[in-house]
């Protein structure tokens, strides 16, 4: 059954390198199809919608849409609102006064859960609407999907500040921590191991919070690394918990702030760095110790895209269009993993995905608990794309010494 109405596209949650790749592809497919009447773009996510805040894309050129594409951010603006089920009552009943039938959201596990939402209050009311849910985040932390867009790039990001950090802690050595977004999930993090070339290149330590955060096991495994190559680099997951659970951070301080979903607020500020810093001061007496927080960066830094990143993207765009247009169902557009590196797209149930949490499997993880292992490395590394460029080391002889034998 072909049915006949508007397009409405929204972007919610964090912004990437490539989710504007993903919402052009959505449109320029869109627009192919006879039964569209207007493709729209809802302007901050879901709120733009229950605001009736829309952009009419149908009147956008193709070229500009291409250039948007390439721009990094969300080219719509995005929201951190978390629909419930009186709030996609309200998303529903703006669709079906704009006699919106196709209803695209590209984002992470929140938005995927809005998808899930509305879908059932237009089973309800039997109104024919097909909703799709795009992926997107640079957590990777989708269920079902091998990864998701978005986060081949942030991955490339980490990957190449910590090779630039790796050359100047060889140069000056000290103790360096630089802490990595990751609430529940270590992917981030664990792409800093991509950065190693040689045995004795960092991050020397990983860690994630997908285990146990012990704080004195930690103090051993700085100490074993800087006494054996003089220096330590070291890469953190912001979500990193201890025993009971808790964000070592909430743990270490005495007073947290929260966001407006009553989450400990974990980025934003440099405290968990401040804290292991001076934790390693006082309990090893080194005195070089020096922490970074990667915030915004990672998510939408231009000049660290990843080109398979970019290019799938664009492709769950389009798949969202082609399964909703030409197939007539809905569902969340999943990647799979295919061949060494081949990838294929699929619909999968809304419930299989929505609101659901997806975190390194144990065989990524060393049994240290302290890095990852070769089987995570062989995952990451084809998604950072084709341009990668790796730091080099002078290899001339020494020349023997005269007045110093």
């Amino acid at each position: 059954m072909i049915i006949e109405g508007k397009v409405l596209i929204a972007q919610g949650g964090g912004p990437t390198a490539v989710i504007n790749q993903s919402l052009v592809g959505a449109v320029l497919e869109a627009r192919k199809f006879s039964q569209v009447t207007k493709v729209y773009g809802a302007i901050n996510g879901v709120n733009g919608i229950v605001n009736e805040n829309f952009h009419d894309l149908s009147r956008e050129t193709t070229h500009n849409l291409e250039q948007v594409a390439m721009t990094p951010s969300s080219a719509l603006l995005s929201t951190r609102d978390k629909p419930d089920e009186e709030y996609c009552k309200e998303i529903f009943r703006v669709l079906k006064a704009h006699e919106i039938r196709y209803f695209f959201y590209i984002g992470g596990n929140d938005s995927s859960d809005a998808v899930r939402i509305v879908h059932q209050q237009a089973k309800i009311a039997n109104y024919e609407l097909r909703a799709i849910h795009i992926p997107k985040t640079i957590d990777n932390d989708l269920m079902i999907n091998d990864h998701t867009p978005g986060y081949g790039s942030a991955a490339k990001y980490i990957t190449n500040a910590f090779i630039g950090i790796n050359l100047d802690n060889r140069a000056l050595p000290g103790v360096y921590i630089g802490v990595v977004m990751g609430r529940n999930a270590g992917f981030l993090a664990g792409a800093a191991a991509l950065a190693k070339k040689y045995e004795d290149d960092g991050p020397h330590l990983i860690y994630v919070p997908e285990r146990v955060f012990k704080i004195d096991q930690f103090l051993v495994d700085v100490k074993n690394v800087y006494d054996k190559y003089g220096r330590c680099v070291i890469a953190v997951s912001e979500g990193i918990v201890d025993e009971k659970g808790k964000p070592i951070i909430s743990s270490l301080m005495e007073k947290v702030e929260k966001d407006e979903h009553g989450n400990i607020q974990l980025s934003g500020s440099g405290a968990l760095g401040d804290l292991l810093g001076n934790y390693i001061k006082h309990n090893l007496n080194i005195k070089r110790v020096r922490t970074d927080t990667f915030g915004y960066s990672q998510r939408c830094f231009m000049g660290c895209v990843s080109d398979v990143d970019r290019n799938e993207a664009r492709e769950v765009g389009e798949k969202a269009a082609q399964f909703a247009l030409w197939d007539n169902v809905d569902g969340s557009i999943t990647i799979h993993r295919t061949g060494h590196y081949s990838v294929d797209y699929r619909l999968t149930e809304l419930e299989l995905v929505a609101g659901k949490t997806k975190v390194m499997p144990d065989n990524f993880i060393n049994s240290a608990c302290n890095n990852v292992t070769e089987a995570f490395l062989n995952y990451a590394r084809p998604l950072l794309g084709s341009d990668m460029h790796y730091a080099h080391r002078l290899r001339a002889s020494k020349v023997e010494k005269i007045l110093n034998k």
